[in-house]
Protein backbone atom coordinates (compact mmCIF):
# COMPACT_ATOMS: atom_id res chain seq x y z
CA UNK A 1 0.00 0.00 0.00
CA UNK A 2 1.24 3.42 -0.87
CA UNK A 3 2.61 5.50 1.95
CA UNK A 4 0.58 8.42 3.26
CA UNK A 5 2.87 11.01 1.66
CA UNK A 6 2.55 9.73 -1.93
CA UNK A 7 0.19 11.38 -4.42
CA UNK A 8 -1.85 13.79 -2.27
CA UNK A 9 -4.65 13.95 -4.87
CA UNK A 10 -7.87 12.47 -3.50
CA UNK A 11 -11.16 11.82 -5.32
CA UNK A 12 -14.42 11.67 -3.36
CA UNK A 13 -17.21 9.72 -5.05
CA UNK A 14 -20.25 7.55 -4.25
CA UNK A 15 -19.29 4.01 -3.33
CA UNK A 16 -20.12 1.04 -5.53
CA UNK A 17 -20.39 -2.70 -4.98
CA UNK A 18 -16.90 -3.00 -6.47
CA UNK A 19 -15.58 -1.08 -3.45
CA UNK A 20 -17.04 -3.54 -0.93
CA UNK A 21 -13.91 -5.72 -0.41
CA UNK A 22 -11.75 -2.64 0.21
CA UNK A 23 -14.30 -1.14 2.61
CA UNK A 24 -14.56 -4.40 4.56
CA UNK A 25 -10.75 -4.56 4.89
CA UNK A 26 -10.69 -1.00 6.27
CA UNK A 27 -13.57 -1.70 8.63
CA UNK A 28 -12.03 -4.89 10.02
CA UNK A 29 -8.72 -3.18 10.70
CA UNK A 30 -10.38 -0.53 12.85
CA UNK A 31 -12.67 -2.94 14.65
CA UNK A 32 -10.08 -5.64 15.35
CA UNK A 33 -6.86 -3.65 15.76
CA UNK A 34 -7.67 -0.05 16.51
CA UNK A 35 -10.35 2.30 17.71
CA UNK A 36 -13.17 2.92 15.26
CA UNK A 37 -13.54 6.54 14.18
CA UNK A 38 -17.12 6.64 15.40
CA UNK A 39 -17.10 4.09 18.16
CA UNK A 40 -18.61 1.13 16.30
CA UNK A 41 -17.65 -1.85 18.46
CA UNK A 42 -19.19 -4.69 16.46
CA UNK A 43 -17.58 -8.06 17.08
CA UNK A 44 -19.25 -9.98 14.24
CA UNK A 45 -17.44 -9.93 10.92
CA UNK A 46 -18.94 -7.74 8.24
CA UNK A 47 -19.47 -9.91 5.18
CA UNK A 48 -19.84 -8.57 1.62
CA UNK A 49 -23.55 -9.32 1.36
CA UNK A 50 -24.21 -7.41 4.58
CA UNK A 51 -22.42 -4.31 3.30
CA UNK A 52 -24.08 -4.55 -0.10
CA UNK A 53 -27.46 -4.79 1.63
CA UNK A 54 -26.65 -1.74 3.77
CA UNK A 55 -25.63 0.23 0.68
CA UNK A 56 -28.81 -0.78 -1.13
CA UNK A 57 -30.92 0.32 1.82
CA UNK A 58 -29.12 3.67 1.96
CA UNK A 59 -29.47 4.18 -1.78
CA UNK A 60 -33.21 3.56 -1.51
CA UNK A 61 -33.37 6.40 1.02
CA UNK A 62 -30.95 8.54 -1.00
CA UNK A 63 -28.49 8.70 1.87
CA UNK A 64 -24.82 9.29 0.94
CA UNK A 65 -22.32 6.44 1.06
CA UNK A 66 -18.97 7.87 -0.10
CA UNK A 67 -15.46 6.61 -0.69
CA UNK A 68 -12.18 8.49 -0.90
CA UNK A 69 -10.00 7.17 -3.70
CA UNK A 70 -6.27 7.82 -3.80
CA UNK A 71 -4.13 6.57 -6.67
CA UNK A 72 -6.99 4.31 -7.69
CA UNK A 73 -7.17 2.74 -4.22
CA UNK A 74 -10.03 3.13 -1.75
CA UNK A 75 -8.38 5.01 1.11
CA UNK A 76 -11.46 5.59 3.24
CA UNK A 77 -15.23 5.68 3.29
CA UNK A 78 -18.08 7.42 5.09
CA UNK A 79 -21.83 7.19 5.28
CA UNK A 80 -24.86 8.47 7.19
CA UNK A 81 -27.98 6.73 8.46
CA UNK A 82 -31.09 8.00 10.27
CA UNK A 83 -30.33 8.92 13.87
CA UNK A 84 -33.66 7.53 15.08
CA UNK A 85 -36.59 5.88 13.31
CA UNK A 86 -39.34 8.05 14.77
CA UNK A 87 -40.60 10.83 12.47
CA UNK A 88 -39.62 13.55 14.95
CA UNK A 89 -35.95 12.75 14.25
CA UNK A 90 -36.26 12.73 10.45
CA UNK A 91 -33.93 15.71 10.01
CA UNK A 92 -31.07 14.14 12.00
CA UNK A 93 -28.47 11.63 10.84
CA UNK A 94 -25.77 9.54 12.48
CA UNK A 95 -22.55 9.05 10.56
CA UNK A 96 -19.52 6.78 10.41
CA UNK A 97 -16.13 7.42 8.80
CA UNK A 98 -13.14 5.11 8.38
CA UNK A 99 -9.68 5.75 6.90
CA UNK A 100 -7.29 3.04 5.71
CA UNK A 101 -4.29 2.72 8.06
CA UNK A 102 -1.92 3.08 5.12
CA UNK A 103 -3.38 6.49 4.27
CA UNK A 104 -3.47 8.15 7.66
CA UNK A 105 -2.17 11.74 7.91
CA UNK A 106 -2.78 12.21 4.17
CA UNK A 107 -5.82 14.45 4.54
CA UNK A 108 -8.32 11.71 3.64
CA UNK A 109 -10.64 12.44 6.54
CA UNK A 110 -10.46 16.20 5.93
CA UNK A 111 -11.75 15.62 2.39
CA UNK A 112 -14.20 12.84 3.15
CA UNK A 113 -16.03 14.25 6.18
CA UNK A 114 -16.84 17.69 4.67
CA UNK A 115 -18.10 15.94 1.51
CA UNK A 116 -20.42 13.82 3.64
CA UNK A 117 -21.64 16.90 5.52
CA UNK A 118 -22.31 18.72 2.25
CA UNK A 119 -24.22 15.78 0.78
CA UNK A 120 -26.41 15.44 3.87
CA UNK A 121 -27.11 19.17 3.98
CA UNK A 122 -28.09 19.08 0.30
CA UNK A 123 -30.58 16.35 1.20
CA UNK A 124 -32.42 18.68 3.55
CA UNK A 125 -31.10 17.26 6.80
CA UNK A 126 -30.35 19.61 9.71
CA UNK A 127 -28.14 17.80 12.24
CA UNK A 128 -25.41 15.15 12.18
CA UNK A 129 -24.43 13.04 15.18
CA UNK A 130 -21.33 10.95 15.74
CA UNK A 131 -20.02 8.68 18.48
CA UNK A 132 -16.24 8.54 18.82
CA UNK A 133 -14.03 6.42 21.02
CA UNK A 134 -12.81 8.78 23.75
CA UNK A 135 -9.21 7.67 23.16
CA UNK A 136 -9.31 8.45 19.44
CA UNK A 137 -7.88 11.95 19.67
CA UNK A 138 -7.14 12.13 15.94
CA UNK A 139 -10.79 11.56 15.07
CA UNK A 140 -11.95 14.04 17.72
CA UNK A 141 -9.63 16.69 16.26
CA UNK A 142 -10.86 15.95 12.74
CA UNK A 143 -14.49 16.32 13.72
CA UNK A 144 -13.89 19.54 15.61
CA UNK A 145 -12.04 20.95 12.59
CA UNK A 146 -15.10 20.12 10.48
CA UNK A 147 -17.55 21.94 12.73
CA UNK A 148 -18.56 19.29 15.24
CA UNK A 149 -18.80 20.08 18.94
CA UNK A 150 -18.70 17.68 21.86
CA UNK A 151 -22.19 17.39 23.31
CA UNK A 152 -21.82 14.38 25.58
CA UNK A 153 -19.44 11.96 27.26
CA UNK A 154 -20.71 8.41 27.77
CA UNK A 155 -18.50 6.54 30.24
CA UNK A 156 -17.97 2.78 29.96
CA UNK A 157 -20.67 2.22 27.35
CA UNK A 158 -18.66 -0.31 25.32
CA UNK A 159 -16.56 -3.32 26.24
CA UNK A 160 -13.73 -4.21 23.86
CA UNK A 161 -10.20 -5.56 24.00
CA UNK A 162 -10.77 -6.61 27.60
CA UNK A 163 -11.66 -3.15 28.90
CA UNK A 164 -14.52 -0.69 29.22
CA UNK A 165 -14.41 2.16 26.71
CA UNK A 166 -15.90 5.65 26.86
CA UNK A 167 -17.61 7.27 23.90
CA UNK A 168 -17.81 10.97 23.02
CA UNK A 169 -20.97 12.21 21.34
CA UNK A 170 -20.38 14.98 18.78
CA UNK A 171 -22.84 17.05 16.77
CA UNK A 172 -22.70 19.29 13.71
CA UNK A 173 -25.50 21.48 12.29
CA UNK A 174 -26.29 20.95 8.61
CA UNK A 175 -27.39 23.81 6.39
CA UNK A 176 -29.28 26.30 8.52
CA UNK A 177 -29.42 23.84 11.41
CA UNK A 178 -32.00 24.92 13.99
CA UNK A 179 -31.96 28.58 12.90
CA UNK A 180 -35.32 28.27 11.16
CA UNK A 181 -38.31 26.00 10.76
CA UNK A 182 -38.42 23.46 7.91
CA UNK A 183 -41.29 24.94 5.90
CA UNK A 184 -41.76 21.89 3.70
CA UNK A 185 -39.97 18.60 4.04
CA UNK A 186 -38.29 17.82 0.75
CA UNK A 187 -37.34 14.22 0.37
CA UNK A 188 -33.62 13.74 -0.38
CA UNK A 189 -34.42 12.25 -3.80
CA UNK A 190 -36.19 15.48 -4.77
CA UNK A 191 -33.07 17.47 -3.92
CA UNK A 192 -30.85 15.05 -5.79
CA UNK A 193 -33.06 15.12 -8.88
CA UNK A 194 -32.60 18.88 -8.83
CA UNK A 195 -28.91 18.39 -9.41
CA UNK A 196 -27.53 18.62 -5.87
CA UNK A 197 -26.10 16.13 -3.44
CA UNK A 198 -24.62 12.70 -4.07
CA UNK A 199 -26.95 10.21 -5.77
CA UNK A 200 -26.39 6.57 -4.92
CA UNK A 201 -24.12 4.58 -7.17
Amino acid sequence: MDGPASNPGVVIRPSSDADVPAMIAIYEHHIRRGVGDTGDFEEDRLVPDDLKRRRKNMRSKRLPHLVAERDGVVAGYAYAVPFRKRPAYRYTLKHSIYVHPGHLHAGIGRRLLPALIEACAAGGYRQMIGYIDAENEASLRLHEACGFVRVGHLPAVAYKYGRWADSVMVQCPLGTGAADQPATWRKPEEVLEGGHGWPGA
